[in-house]
């Protein structure tokens, strides 16, 4: 490999580089096959609609069908009392490539990133069909979820509205426990 990049003004994407950054470490796509994922890999999801505009106008997107169970979701927990508020949906395969990218340079470790983390291409978050999920008074993306009221709702009712938790306790992906990580489908 010569080094050029196609790209305008010779910079790699995000993407490029965390496939550099695996490389060097001696990982390919073999190391998170071997764990039970699967790879999306660059097919992005299809048919998204924006279901959240937060207030400061980040858009939160789903594919038609998790979105329209995410909003059925949403508003039965309301009904009941419960809050839940979504922290992220769907997510491109580049910008997941930031987000590992931005870990590597901040110095963590191959373990430690990707016992949070998923790798470009391995995320659910491509498929268009996951939420993350906090509610007021717990932290986000923070395993105290699980003693929420919200988290307690979700166990008895998500499944009603064809969402499961994919990474709990013990996981064999690999992952820490995310019990505010719910996938529809």
């Amino acid at each position: 490999m010569d080094g050029s990049c196609d790209d305008v003004g010779g910079e790699r994407t995000a993407l490029e580089d965390v496939g550099v950054l695996l490389a060097d470490q001696g990982l390919s796509d073999a190391f998170f096959l071997e764990r039970g994922l699967v790879k999306y890999g660059d097919a992005e999801a299809g048919n998204l609609v924006v279901v959240q505009v937060d207030e400061d106008g980040r858009e939160h997107e789903l594919v038609t069908g998790a979105g329209e169970a995410w909003l059925e979701l949403r508003d039965a927990a309301q009904a009941e009392g419960v809050l839940l508020e979504m922290v992220s949906a769907y997510r491109s395969v580049e910008r997941q490539a930031e987000i590992v990218r931005g870990k590597f340079l901040r110095g963590l470790g191959v373990d430690e990133i990707f016992a949070v983390s998923a790798a470009p291409g391995f995320s659910e978050h491509h498929t268009g069909r996951a939420v993350d999920i906090s509610t007021p008074g717990y932290g986000v993306l923070e395993e105290e979820f699980e003693e929420s009221a919200a988290f307690g709702w979700l166990e008895e009712n998500a499944g009603r509205y064809g969402f499961t938790m994919t990474y709990g306790k013990g996981n064999a992906y690999g992952y820490l426990y995310e019990p505010w990580h719910w996938v529809w489908g």
